[in-house]
């Protein structure tokens, strides 16, 4: 298999960044992947924050104990202020992952082409 559709692949379905750390350039790699993880954070934040709040106001009898009611609360409470960070997190971890994918096949197929200059057979 071609290094360049190799990086792609790890780029698009293991975790944004792991292309570039298998074509050996690491700052790319890394930022990617720290981009990634952040941004998956931020996320899982704010579903817990949401779960929480959720959950709390189910104790207390607030809100009754069925699926209709909770689904619909938990549309509310993600639509509500704050899911601007969740959207911009979301947007920059779409960006950041079709950005690492395109880029791992590039550097990929420049080490692709270098190599068979190198080795014309």
């Amino acid at each position: 298999m071609k290094l360049a559709y190799k990086a792609a692949l790890f780029s698009a379905l293991l975790y944004p960044g792991s292309g570039h750390l298998l074509l050996k350039h690491y700052p790319m790699g890394i930022l990617l992947a720290c981009t990634a993880t952040g941004c998956l954070g931020a996320l899982l934040l704010r579903a817990l924050a949401i779960a929480g709040t959720i959950s709390d106001r189910i104790l207390s009898g607030e809100i009754p104990l069925d699926i209709l009611r909770i689904n619909s609360e938990i549309a509310t409470q993600t639509a509500a202020s704050g899911s601007t960070t969740a959207t911009i997190a979301t947007w920059l971890l779409v960006v950041s992952w079709l950005a690492g994918t395109a880029d791992a096949f590039r550097l990929g197929r420049l080490r692709d082409q270098a190599a068979n200059a190198a080795d014309p057979k």
